[in-house]
């Protein structure tokens, strides 16, 4: 079993450099090279510039991340010593259904559980986003496993569609971007609306791929924020969102997965808590 090390390391400048080790165990050998809550800030306008001033939210004309071969072969990664298991395969009972395009808001999360492939559970259209019953508290590393439908139906927005909802951060996008083009601040590993991922790093139809997200939630001194909360993303073993930062003080959050019409598979997903990152 091959162990692969990742360091990320922000930026100098607005951000200190900050380290995040996390392992990933995957069986195979890894080939090529490198709403269901309310976003920290949510865009309500295609005509609002999106951050950095420079391009229209959804624009069309903004330049394509640049697209990259995965570091991700599809195998299940194991979850760390500690971490919270919030789907195993077998059940949604850590999960609820929550109230989203006039679906009413229930205690059972309307999603199909599947036993095939390890377990999985897939979207049932129309049943309604889906949210944790407990908010993860604090910084932390959640790793989830997705997959878009093997038969391709539709483009753009319309090719499987969901997003990552955690409280207090914008979606995080899931989408099929193989070979499918749409506006980079929609693309899979986007921050939706927001922040276009770094670059592509998506795998074909069908095949499982995989999110590590790292959240620092805001640190406070005196009533005052001294650093703002902070969001990275590797998709597929590659970073896609490094250390962007957001306004928002929210200490807690449940994590939400979004029904946009799309049987989308989930599998495997796990919170490790990670000790909190001192600024100097």
């Amino acid at each position: 079993m091959k162990i692969f090390q990742f360091l990320i390391c922000s930026r100098q400048g607005p951000f200190a450099c900050t380290k995040i080790l996390f392992w990933l165990l995957i069986s195979a050998q890894v080939s090529g090279s490198a709403s269901a809550q309310t976003a920290a800030q949510p865009i309500k306008s295609e005509a609002r510039l999106a951050p950095g001033g420079q391009w229209p939210v959804h624009s069309m004309e903004r330049p394509r991340p640049e697209v990259v071969e995965s570091q991700y072969d599809g195998a299940k990664v194991e979850a760390p010593v500690g971490a919270l298991m919030l789907f195993d395969g077998t059940h949604l009972d850590l999960w609820r259904s929550g109230k989203h395009d006039g679906a009413a808001q229930s205690d059972v999360a309307g999603w199909k559980v599947v036993a095939e492939d390890g377990g999985f559970f897939q979207v049932v259209p129309g049943s309604g986003t889906i949210l944790t019953r407990e908010a993860l508290d604090g910084d932390g590393h959640l790793h989830l496993e997705w997959a878009t439908p093997r038969e391709v139906k539709g483009n753009g927005q319309g090719r499987g569609n969901s997003g990552v909802f955690i409280g207090g951060y914008p979606e995080v996008q899931v989408l099929d971007s193989w070979e499918n083009d749409t506006y980079p601040d929609g693309q899979a590993g986007a921050l939706y609306g927001q922040y276009p991922p770094l670059v592509n790093a998506s795998r074909k139809p069908g095949e499982w791929q995989a999110y590590d997200i790292f959240i620092e939630r805001a640190q406070e001194k005196d009533g005052k924020v001294i650093r703002r909360q902070r969001i990275s993303l590797w998709h597929n073993g590659v970073l896609v969102q490094d250390a962007v930062e957001f306004d928002g003080r929210q200490k807690a959050g449940t994590v939400g997965l979004q029904d946009h019409g799309n049987p989308m598979r989930f599998r495997n997903i796990w919170f490790q808590p990670t000790p909190r990152a001192v600024d100097p």
